[in-house]
């Protein structure tokens, strides 16, 4: 039903408009009386074995990838649809607008899409605010990430901010230096910078009286050289996990247009086009890691086969975010069951 009339009646507007349209009226819809209620017990996988990743339990393995809930405004509404856990963010200390519309863009014949929305958010005051008044228990991430006007010279400061600030409010971390639209974010993968962001994090979580686990999201775009010298600062500051992975500059292999892909322009890709790549790095990463490093595999999850292939490479747990507009709310369900019969 939502492939064939719900999605084509939205993708006749832009994609950021859509995202608000769909936001408001599930906020709208949820005040009405026992709807909420009626929803969770119709996605609903009963059966699921929940899994026990760096020290959390997750009621089942998908999860929503950082961007779709970018200021805490959204998270207490799409539990209802079966996710196991939800990533807010990207994060940033002071609010920004982020990079100038139109900024999110689809590739329908590619089931992809571009976008470079900036970080644009609320600031992490505002996700605070809404973290506190929080009524699910469902585990929450934390992804964040530097203003854009921020020198990367002290961007370290910006990750220290939010990671403070949120540190009683989310359930684990995910240090955001990949994406791909923020100029000079990825200098932060530098070996150095990064190293010197992940010590901070991790010394400042020691003056805690409790632990919150943190992981780095990776860029696909990354060498294996490169992804072996950031295993080697994972493995030197004793963070917790991988996220694997970002968004692509790569615009390879398409099937659009060159003409309109060029007309987009800038941005990060998303999608089945980034499928064979992320489960490449997560495969090169369990290898080069090990059993004991916990993998978040993202990218490109259009399918029960693709987010098999992506545990079957090394994934503990998956997250979606294009595979969720193309496929619509029953596709966390379909997952939670394919798996579920798959899954040993």
């Amino acid at each position: 039903m939502y492939k064939a009339f719900v999605r084509p009646i939205l993708f006749l507007f832009p994609p950021e408009t859509v995202h608000g349209i769909v936001t408001v009226s599930l906020r709208l819809l949820f005040k009405i009386p026992f709807i909420a209620s009626l929803l969770r017990i119709f996605y609903k996988v009963s059966g699921n074995r929940p899994v026990i990743i760096f020290g959390l339990e997750f009621p089942n393995r998908i999860g929503l990838a950082a961007g779709f809930d970018k200021n805490a405004s959204s998270f207490e509404d799409l539990t209802v649809f079966g996710f196991g856990f939800i990533e807010i963010g990207t994060v940033t200390p002071k609010p920004q607008p982020g990079n100038a519309k139109p900024r999110s863009f689809r590739l329908p014949l590619d089931k992809a899409l571009i976008n470079r929305m900036g970080f644009n958010n609320y600031g992490v005051e505002e996700a605070v605010k809404r973290l506190k008044s929080r009524k699910t228990n469902l585990i929450i991430g934390g992804n964040i990430g530097k203003n854009t006007l921020t020198p990367n010279s002290v961007a370290v400061d910006d990750y220290e901010f939010c990671f403070e600030k949120l540190y009683d409010y989310v359930d684990y971390f995910v240090v955001n230096v990949s994406c791909p639209n923020i100029s000079d974010l990825r200098e932060l993968q530098d070996q150095d910078m990064l190293e010197g962001i992940l010590r901070r994090l991790v010394d400042l979580r020691a003056s805690k009286s409790f632990k919150r686990p943190i992981l780095l999201k990776v860029s696909p775009d990354l060498n294996f050289q490169q992804v072996d010298e950031t295993l080697e600062i994972v493995k030197s500051t004793g963070i917790d996990g991988i996220v694997a992975t970002n968004t692509t500059i790569s615009r390879e292999n398409l099937i659009t247009s060159s003409e309109k892909v060029q007309k987009i322009g800038k941005g990060g890709l998303s999608g089945l086009p980034i499928r064979d790549r992320s489960t490449e790095m997560i495969r090169y990463i369990r290898e080069k890691a090990g059993k004991d490093l916990p993998i978040i595999g993202v990218g490109g999850i259009m399918s029960v086969q693709d987010a098999q292939e992506k545990i079957d490479a090394g994934a503990d747990l998956i997250q979606i975010y294009t595979g969720f507009i193309y496929e619509g709310s029953g596709f966390v369900r379909k997952l939670i069951r394919g798996l579920g019969s798959i899954v040993v």
